[in-house]
C-alpha cells in the first residue's frame, strides 16, 4: 500500500492505493498520529486507489477519527468505491463517518 501525505490549505490529504492490511494499517495510523501531535485537524482520506481493507484498515480508520473528534477535528473519506464501499456500509461505519 502506498500512503502520501499533502498539506492543502490547512487540511491533509492523504492518498491511499493498494490493499489496507495489518502492516499497512499500523504505517497509517503513527504517520496520522505524528501530524495530529504537530497540530493538524482536518484529515481528508482518499480512497479511490484502495482495492481493499482488512478489519484492522477499519479499526484505525475509526481510532483516527475517534482522535480527530477529541481535538475538535474531522476525517472526512473520499472516493471509496467497490468492495471498500460495501465494507463501509456492511459495517455501518458509513454512518460514522463523513464519506463524500
Amino acid at each position: 500500500m502506498k500512503i502520501d501525505t499533502v498539506n492543502e490549505n490547512g487540511k491533509i490529504m492523504v492518498n491511499l492505493s493498494g490493499s489496507m492490511y495489518v502492516e499497512e494499517a499500523a504505517v497509517l495510523r503513527e504517520k496520522l498520529i505524528v501530524l495530529m501531535e504537530s497540530g493538524h485537524k482536518q484529515f481528508v482520506i482518499k480512497l479511490n486507489h484502495v482495492e481493499y481493507i482488512d478489519s484492522s484498515g477499519l479499526g484505525v480508520l475509526v481510532a483516527i477519527q475517534k482522535r480527530a473528534l477529541q481535538i475538535q477535528g474531522s476525517v472526512t473519506l473520499v472516493g471509496a468505491s467497490g468492495l471498500v464501499k460495501e465494507l463501509f456500509e456492511l459495517t455501518r461505519l458509513n454512518k460514522v463517518f463523513t464519506m463524500q
